[in-house]
Order: C-alpha cells, then structure tokens, then sequence
C-alpha cells in the first residue's frame, strides 16, 4: 500500500491515516491541511480488495435485521459479525420492549440546564465547534439523563439530517426510550461507547456514527453528563474517538480546577472561623462539607441538604443572615449564614451554630425541642420536621383525643392507611384491625355489607378503604350500619371530602377528619422519611443510607405518586446498591437529576411554606399573619388561593 493516495475526509484541516505533523487539540494529535503526503490504509478487505464502505453498511444492516428479528433471549443464537457490547444493549431495549423502527423521542422543552457542567463544558465545546466549522460533525453535550442540552458545528445538510433523527437539544436519547446510541449506551455503560450504523438499534439512526464518553465529576468520580461527537457514517474517522477523550479529559480538568478553586475559599473560611472557637462551624456547598468537632457532633448524614436548602432560602440575594435551623434528630440551633464567594459567584455557605447555654450552667448544647414538640417529631406515625408535617402530627393528635369516627384524607400514595392503623391502634390498643376496601364491594356487594354489619356488630376497630367510591346501591345500607358502631371503632380513608353523590353523604357521618399533606409539600421531610424506608426492604445491617447527593437529587422532584413512589425507588437503589449506601447511580435514570422540579415549582413550595408557618404562628389571625409577611391583608387571601392553603386546615404553632 506504500505509495497509495491520501484521503482527506471532510473534517475541516483534518487528515486521515498517520502523519508526521500534528495539530494538538488537548492530549489529542491532530492532522492539518499541509502535512506532507501520508500513506491510507483502508479498514476492511475481501480477498485482497478494499470494500466499499456503502456495500459494508448494507451487508451489516441486512445482518442486523436478522438478529433483532430473533425472540429476545436468543440474540446469541443467531448474532455474527457485532460486538458483544452491542448485543448486551440490544438485549436490553428487547427487554423494556423497544421498537426498532420506531422514531419518537422524550421531548422536554423547558429543562434545567446543569451549571456546573455546561460551566467546564462551554469553553471546550466552544473552541471544538471553532475547529470544526462547517464540518460534517456535530458536537453534542447532554446531561445524566441522556437529554440533549448543546448540540454545535456540523454543516447545514448533516444538521437537517440531525433534526429528522432528533438529535437536538431537549431531546432524551437514554437507552430505554431511543435504543442503543452513543449517548444513552456510553450513559448505561459508563465508559466510552461508539455506535456505528447498523450497530443503532433503531433504525431512524443507522445512517450515522456516535462516539460517546461519560463526563466524570473529579472529585466524587459520578457522571455530570455525555460528550458525543456524531456524523454520517461515511465520514466517520479513527481521529474523532481520540477527540473526544482529550474533550472529556479537559472538561473533566476544568471541573476539578473549578472544584479546587471553590474548596479552598470554603477551607480558607472554615479555617479562619473555627479559629474563634465557641461554636459550630460547617463550610458547605452541594458537594463538599467541612465541619468542626462541635457541629460534627450535632449533624446528621442528611444534614449537609437540610443546611444547604435552609442557607440558600435564609440568604436570597444578601450576603449574610440569621435564624433557627431544624436539624435531624430533634436538634435545633441558632445559626448564621454567610454567603462564600467572589464576584457574585456562589461558592458556598458557613454557617456557624451557637448551642443555646443551658439553664444549669453547664457546657452550651444544641437546644432540643419542646417536651410537647419533642413528641410530635418522635410520632412514630409521621417522620419529618416541615410545616406540613407538625400540621399533620397536631391533627392525628387532635384526632386521637376523639372518640368520633374519623376521616383520613389525601391523594393516592401518602400514606392514608399508615395513618388510620396508627390511629386505630392509639385508640383501641388491639393489635388487629378489621379493613374493608369499598372498592372490592362492586364485586360481591352483600357479602361486603354482611362483613361490615358482622364487624360493627362486634365492636371490631375498622378501616374502611377508599370509601369515597363506594357503589351507590349498598351506600345507603352501609350508612345506616356505620351510624350503629360503638365510639371509636370506625375510621375511613379517601381522597377528598365532600360531594353529592351517595359515597358522599356517608363521608358525612365522619365528623373527625386528618388531612395528610402531599409529598410535593414535604419534600425536606425525605431526610427522614428514607431510612424507615431503606430499612424496610433491606435485610443488611447496617442499613443502607441515602448520600446526600442522591437525597438533593430526590428532594429536586414533585412525586406524583407520594410516598409509595418514593419507597418504590428506594426499593430499586437497595436492590442497586447491592448493600452500599444510595448514591446517585443507585437511583432509576429518571430519578437521578436533580433539575426535574423548575426554580418555580420550587419557589411555590418555599412560599407555601412560608406562608403556612406565619399562618401557624398567628393561629389562623389573617391580619397579623399579612403584618408578620410584610403584605396587605387582601394579598394574603390570594396568596392562599393561588397556593391552594385551607384556612379550616393550618398547621399548629412549631415551637421554638
């Protein structure tokens, strides 16, 4: 082959085969327009003949319609000529039952664009899209959930093709949704993948070549996201996996040098503030925690979130502030924030908590709730310390003091049966309870109803499930034996009071009522929530914990489906993490990022808060609570209406 042509592919300044002037881009060795003549040789040969690369890709794709026309669970029976990492990925999108002819993609329009990465990604992304003007090669960065947030360089007609293929910004290409491709597959394997041609899964992408590799945080080694460069197949080139690593390396060294930047402003204040001796001193931001032996013998694992959230609401846009902080295990401080920084540039928060001095002048410790507080937070019943919670703990308290019948209300998934046994069990003290689902009663109605007569009869304590869909035909009968059982021994569930249908006016007759608040208003409560979780389906000791950068990433999100989603997830990370602690990798692919809940969506929780607790304070009075929030009495009503806040409804006072 000596003497043989050069070939110069369409990259721009770009020279296949091996040379002996390079251009450098990072810690890879590029050709340029101008080296001296280099010798080509082709990449494939049938007897003694190059190959065409078109008459390749047709051979490869008739082979791949063959294996993926095989039943899953028999790809190695009939799969020749593709790498095993292939095939392990096409067994998994026959496993969540992917179409291979399928074309649609998750879109999300409007998603939070990772900080931290598109910071250390921009300037390298940037001089690549400069180097590859024009080119046929796109440059594509997306986050830990495979959607596409940067997609740069690549001439007019490669973008069109790109378009068509979805290969655009807000687009998902994880690998359960798009099929094996450069992004989604490097993401699952976690290591540097190329997917070339028929080697895609589906078929709207065989016309191109992905090379994907994970983008890794330097100091926790967790992925921040994908860089993948990607063409047509005819213009793919050995030069571009070598690219894309040197990328990923100089991203990788920019993040680290940006982390070390930020680390030493954080260390250098920790310093200087532990000098002073007397308190607590914590120097955090998302990532990194540094604490003195004072506040480390106060602070939880789940802590470092708890502190975070509460510095960044406390401070806002000013530089430094003051207030009460609920720590877990019943701990409360008196804490001062002060933002850690340069050029308006966040790099962290200190926080400095003096323990209050206790009354018999002995050494100052943490000051603990209320004996009365003390209880509502150690309710076995409700885990948390949110406004929604202490309301939620007042009312099963109030309901307890009762021997009424009582209504458990709430969405699906919060917890409505969790609360009603408690109850039950408080009330009654019988290890057994009676439960009735009114929404099994359709399918044998007289044998339900002769079930609740025989129960009521005995003065059994009952749960009647989902009453609020109760079969009209049997709701009249079914009232009238409610009304004949003993004081105490009857509790209801469903999702909301109220209405005119015959389920309806049985709710009636449930004078008591506990609301239990949504997930999506307690969010700060999943600190607590998740080691009763972890705990209950982990047979390993110690069980396993949730890191706090798995807990920020869970914290982010709304919960549709309450607390029986959460146990849901952390049921999966258990089985995951293999008896480890829950870090993000752990977590399901949509669970992982920690940008699903909008900086709106976030703001409207804050604020729901906030009024709720001024609310509680001033015990329901209207005027002093807009006096407390510095607004007008009229703003405040419609604060409560836009917020969805039922004044019948507010939580008890949190002591302080």
């Amino acid at each position: 082959m000596r003497g043989a042509p050069v070939r110069r592919t369409p990259l721009t300044g770009i020279v296949a085969g091996n040379c002996r002037t390079f251009g450098r881009y990072g810690g890879a060795a590029l050709c340029f327009d101008g080296s001296p003549p280099i010798q080509h040789r082709p990449s494939s040969t049938v007897k003694g003949q190059p190959v065409h690369a078109s008459e390749e890709n047709v051979r490869a794709r008739t082979r791949r319609e063959h294996v993926l026309d095989a039943a899953p669970g028999h790809l190695d029976e009939v799969a020749t000529g593709f790498r095993p990492e292939i095939l392990t990925s096409w067994r998994r999108c026959q496993l969540v039952g992917l179409a291979p002819t399928g074309e649609e993609a998750p879109y999300r329009p409007e998603f939070e664009r990772p900080v931290r990465l598109l910071r250390a990604a921009g300037p390298v992304i940037d001089r690549l899209a400069d180097q590859l003007e024009d080119s046929p090669v796109s440059i594509v960065l997306a986050d830990t959930e495979a959607q596409i947030i940067d997609r740069r360089a690549g001439g007019r007609n490669l973008m069109k093709a790109l378009d068509r293929a979805l290969i655009a910004p807000g687009f998902v290409f994880a690998e359960e949704f798009t099929g094996t491709n450069g992004i989604g597959t490097a993401l699952e394997a976690a290591k540097p993948f190329k997917v070339s041609g028929a080697e895609h899964y589906r078929e709207i992408l065989q016309d191109f070549t992905c090379i994907g590799s994970p983008v890794r945080h330097p100091m926790t080694g967790s992925v921040e996201g994908v860089l993948d460069v990607t063409c047509r197949v005819e213009e793919a080139h050995g030069a571009l996996k070598p690219m894309v690593l040197a990328a990923v390396r100089e991203i990788e060294s920019r993040m680290y040098a940006e982390m070390t930047r930020r680390e030493r402003m954080l260390l250098d204040r920790f310093v200087r503030a532990n000098r002073r001796g007397g308190t607590a001193v914590v120097s955090l931001n998302e990532d990194v925690i540094m604490a003195n032996t004072a506040a480390s013998a106060i602070l939880d694992l789940s802590d470092q979130a708890t502190l975070w959230e509460w510095a960044c609401r406390m401070l806002g846009s000013s530089d430094e502030c003051t207030g009460e902080v609920r720590l877990a295990h019943d701990v409360v401080a008196q804490a001062k924030a002060v933002r850690i920084g340069e050029k308006g540039e966040m790099a962290g928060v200190l926080v400095e908590m003096r323990p209050h001095v206790r009354s018999d002048g002995r050494a100052p410790i943490a000051r603990r709730t209320s004996q009365r507080a003390r209880h509502a937070v150690k309710h076995d019943c409700v885990a948390g310390r949110s406004v929604a919670a202490t309301r939620l703990r007042s009312d099963i308290d109030a309901a307890l003091r009762s021997d009424r019948p009582v209504l458990i209300c709430g969405e699906p998934g919060v917890g409505k049966l969790h609360v009603a046994m408690y109850v039950h069990r408080h009330r009654t003290a019988e290890a057994t309870v009676d439960v009735l689902d009114a929404v099994l009663a359709a399918d044998d109605p007289a044998a339900w109803i002769g079930r609740l007569h025989s129960f009521c009869a005995a003065g059994d304590a009952i749960v009647l499930r989902h009453l609020d869909r109760l079969a009209p035909e049997i709701a009249e009968r079914s009232e009238s034996i409610i009304q004949t059982a003993a004081p105490g021994r009857v509790i209801a569930t469903a999702r909301i009071r109220g209405g005119v249908t015959p389920a309806g006016r049985v709710l009636d007759h449930f004078p008591v009522s506990v609301t239990v608040p949504p997930l999506r208003y307690r969010v700060e409560d999943i600190a607590e929530l998740a080691p009763l979780l972890l705990a209950a389906h982990s047979t390993r000791r110690p069980v396993p914990r949730l890191l706090p950068g798995s807990l920020r990433a869970l914290s982010s999100l709304d919960w549709p489906g309450n607390v029986r989603e959460l146990e849901a997830v952390l049921a999966e990370a258990v089985t995951r993490s293999a008896g480890s602690d829950i870090a993000q990798e752990h977590l399901a692919p949509d669970y992982r990022s920690a940008g699903r809940r909008s900086d709106r969506a976030s703001l409207r929780r804050a604020e729901r808060d906030v009024v709720l607790e001024a609310l509680a304070e001033t015990r329901g009075n209207k005027l002093a609570a807009a006096e407390r929030l510095g607004v007008a009495r009229s703003t405040l009503y419609r604060k409560m209406r836009v917020l969805g806040i039922d004044e019948n409804h507010l939580p008890a006072p949190s002591s302080r």
